[in-house]
Formats: C-alpha cells, structure tokens, sequence
C-alpha cells in the first residue's frame, strides 16, 4: 500500500522528497496518483524492467526510448515491449530475448511471426519449447530437435500426433 497516495498533502510526510527517486515500485505508485509528478519520478520507474513496461503499456501509451535499455534486459519484457509497444521486431533486444525459453517462443510466434533460425540452437533443446516452437512456427517435423523431443514422452506424443508420423 503506497501511504503518500492515501494522505492530502503527501509532500509532507517523512522521506517524500526522497525515498520515491530510490524505490522504482514507490516511484510508480505515486506517479499513477499524482500526473504532475511522472516527469520526475521516470529516472527511478525505469531502473526496474517490469515497472518501466507496465508504465509504458499503462500510461504512457508510446514508446519509451530512455527506458528501452533496462527493459531489454529482462528477455520476458523485451518480447512484450518488442509485441505490444514497439509492435515490431526489435533487433537491440534479441540477444536477451534469446536467453528465455519463454520468451524466444512467443517472440518468434508473435512479433516475428516467423522461425527464428538464430534462436533454434537454444529453444530445440529443451522437449515442450521445442515442439510448441516446431508445430505453431516452423509446422513442419523439425528433425534436428526429435532427439530432444523424444526426451519428453508428452512432447513427443503429441508431436508424433500433429505431424502425422
């Protein structure tokens, strides 16, 4: 519960001239109740990954240039910034993209919309990543990753199903 929303005349409490420019999640509560503090509380809500995205989606509404850089380091931020923001492939972030299983997956599904051929060597290791990656993007049987698949009887199960083999 952030208090400095809940009291009249927040500028008076303890620490409000502070602590807000050292805490991103309280820096990001005041600014959803007090407009006329953003511009001020920005340098410390984009420190942190989640809050800077979420503040970008919700308030904002546009893309955030300053913030881009600390938001591509999270790989499950990045790919939403990249889909939901940027709503374009954003070639700065896939490095740390590629570090997330998760995040490779609906990166390629949803902002690529295409295999993503770099990525491969590290999403086909692991059986459901996999298999999801090879049925809703390359949908074809991906011959390289079956070792792995196989590897989980539930993947390869139902890879064996969807290709028909």
């Amino acid at each position: 519960m952030n208090l400095y929303n809940l009291h009249t005349n927040p500028e008076e409490l303890h620490g409000f001239d502070i602590v807000p420019y050292k805490r991103p999640k309280l820096a990001y509560e005041i600014a959803l109740g007090n407009p006329k503090m953003r511009q001020k509380l920005e340098p410390t809500i984009m420190k942190d990954s989640y809050l800077a995205y979420v503040y970008v989606r919700d308030i904002l509404k546009r893309r955030w240039p300053e913030a881009e850089p600390y938001i591509m380091k999270r790989p499950y931020w990045a790919y939403s910034y990249a889909e939901h923001v940027l709503e374009r492939p954003w070639p700065e972030a896939e490095p740390y993209i590629m570090t997330d299983l998760e995040s490779i997956y609906f990166y390629a599904l949803h902002v690529l919309k295409h295999p993503w051929p770099e990525a491969e060597p590290y999403i086909m290791k692991d059986p459901r990543y996999a298999y999801w990656y090879d049925r809703d993007i390359l949908k074809r049987p991906w011959l390289e990753a079956e070792p792995y698949i196989k590897k989980d009887p539930y993947s390869w199960k139902n890879y064996k199903i969807w290709f028909k083999l």
